[in-house]
């Protein structure tokens, strides 16, 4: 079945980095684009970062652009999120995921990430 499985969050300093993962299993990885997501307190889940099938090509939501890089293994059906300058703002849930399993209702459990001093 579908999986994603989000890891690599954490407490960081505001100025800190951090690295998250994403294992996805269950289906093509490497026919599909994948995103990250986060989820603040109180607020409706927002889109961070897309990557492409290849990886040639990365778009960013305008908070977080030049500080956050996404990339992706294929051979190893992993997505990534590298997170440096991180702010308090950025602190939520983050995950990942695919248009068509958003379509279908499925999102994995997320990895929590906290910036604060």
């Amino acid at each position: 079945q579908v999986q994603l499985v989000e890891s690599g969050g954490g407490l960081v300093q505001p100025g800190g980095s951090r690295r998250l993962s994403c294992a996805a299993s269950g289906f093509s990885f490497s026919s599909y684009a994948m995103s990250w997501y986060r989820q603040a307190p109180g607020k409706e889940r927002e889109l961070v970062a897309s990557v492409t099938i290849a990886g040639g090509s990365t778009n960013y939501a305008d908070s977080v652009k030049g500080r956050f890089t996404a990339s992706r293994d294929n051979a190893k059906n992993t997505v990534y999120l590298q997170m440096n300058s991180l702010k308090p703002e950025d602190t939520a849930v983050y995950y990942c995921n695919s248009n068509f399993l958003i379509r279908s209702g499925y999102w994995g459990q997320g990895t929590q990430v906290t910036v604060s001093s």
